[in-house]
């Protein structure tokens, strides 16, 4: 059987470019269900030079310094974005008004006001989009998502959660665009704590109210030299630049069913690289999930017989459709990493693409996300709670 092409315009080669164009070729490989055949068509970086070399080593047909011209080309079905953030609204408003279906890095954009005018812009135009909140992606999420609808915790009363990371927690890391208000927004909460809103939104639903709380311990930064990111390095004599936002945030929250939660996020835990974790209570059990074993989920019920309650570990795997890509049996606990999730990502974006249901998570959803971490931003700077208004787009 034949397939329709969905020519992909990859705007960004870092880290993240990467990932999103292994995900791209690996889903095309590994699901045999694929109701569209991705094609690897442009990708756009900021110098010929980078554009060419990361087209050819990635195996996209062709680069360009151009993305607005990509964006432009009318054989490009749907733009994916992984620059700073930025960078995302211009981009993201480009392609939307040229027709074309959008996929997009966390967080959508920088600015609340930003954020809703995307959305309005994509209803609007009637195309589909997506933003990569891989977090919930998981197979544990997804079938800790199961588990909850099923009832078998009963009603959820408590979500705790938190993302931690060491990277900044070197003094002589050099300032990057993550350090500046403007470019990234918050710090930690935005970078690495959206990644557990994210998680709460989908099994916990709405957020009705939060109150937080930040530090900055590291005040400034030399200014950067050789390399990129995290792997960057600075002369010690460098000039410092002030940090602008949080290393690390933490906040309570409230959610329209009346559970209640805390949510925390730091990027100066020593030690830690990919540590984010995060549980739900309800009235007959609990579940829990440790990030560097995403594969896993804890679960206690009280409905097991006393002589078997406790802690059991339960195996995500063919419990959850997209788990089928990679072990097309009934194998539970296979070892999925980071990149596959990418994968899980695609893969349900283009079924998104192709169906009549839409994509998830899309833009509305990075809304409300963005609603969240805005109003706990504006309770650290006030010293109060502050209640979720989602506004009418």
């Amino acid at each position: 059987m034949t397939r329709k092409k969905l020519n992909v315009g990859l705007i960004g080669s870092g880290f993240m470019g990467q990932a999103h164009a292994d995900a791209w070729r690996r889903a095309g490989l590994l699901y045999r269900n694929l109701p569209m055949e991705p094609v690897l068509h442009t990708l756009a970086d900021a110098t010929p030079e980078l554009a060419a070399e990361a087209a050819r080593r990635f195996g996209f047909h062709q680069g360009t310094a151009d993305w607005r011209a990509m964006i432009d080309n009318p054989d490009i079905d749907v733009v994916d974005i992984t620059t700073p953030n930025s960078m995302h609204v211009e981009m993201a408003l480009a392609a939307i008004r040229a027709g074309k279906h959008v996929y997009c890095e966390k967080p959508l954009t920088v600015t609340l006001s930003d954020a809703q005018m995307l959305v309005q812009e994509a209803e609007r135009a009637g195309v589909k989009t997506m933003v990569a909140f891989n977090n919930i992606k998981t197979p544990a999420a997804q079938l800790a998502k199961q588990l909850i609808d099923r009832g078998d915790i009963g009603t959820p009363t408590r979500f705790r959660g938190w993302f931690d990371q060491g990277f900044f927690n070197d003094p002589d890391l050099p300032w990057s665009w993550r350090c500046s208000r403007e470019q990234a927004g918050s710090g930690s909460l935005g970078d690495l704590g959206s990644h557990v809103v994210s998680v709460a939104q989908y099994l916990m639903g709405p957020v009705k109210s939060v109150m937080g709380q930040e530090q900055i311990f590291i005040e400034s930064r030399p200014a950067p030299g050789a390399g990129s990111g995290y792997g960057a390095s600075a002369d010690k004599k460098a000039d410092r630049i002030g940090v602008e936002n949080d290393d690390q945030f933490q906040s309570l929250v409230t959610f329209e069913n009346r559970a209640g939660g805390v949510i925390e996020s730091s990027r100066i835990s020593a030690g830690k690289v990919f540590g984010i974790a995060w549980e739900v209570s309800g009235t007959e059990g609990t579940i829990m999930m440790d990030g560097e074993r995403f594969n896993e989920l804890k679960i206690a019920r009280y409905s097991d017989a006393k002589h078997d309650r406790g802690f059991k570990t339960i195996y995500a795997g063919s419990q959850v459709e997209q788990f089928g890509g990679f072990f097309g049996f009934d194998f539970a606990g296979g070892g999925l990493g980071y990149f596959d999730v990418k994968v899980i990502e695609i893969y349900d974006l283009i079924k998104g693409l192709s169906g009549e249901t839409g994509c998830f998570p899309d833009f509305r959803f990075g809304l409300e996300n963005q609603e969240i971490i805005d109003a706990m931003v504006r309770s650290s700077s006030s010293g109060t709670r502050v209640d979720i208004r989602s506004q009418e787009v």
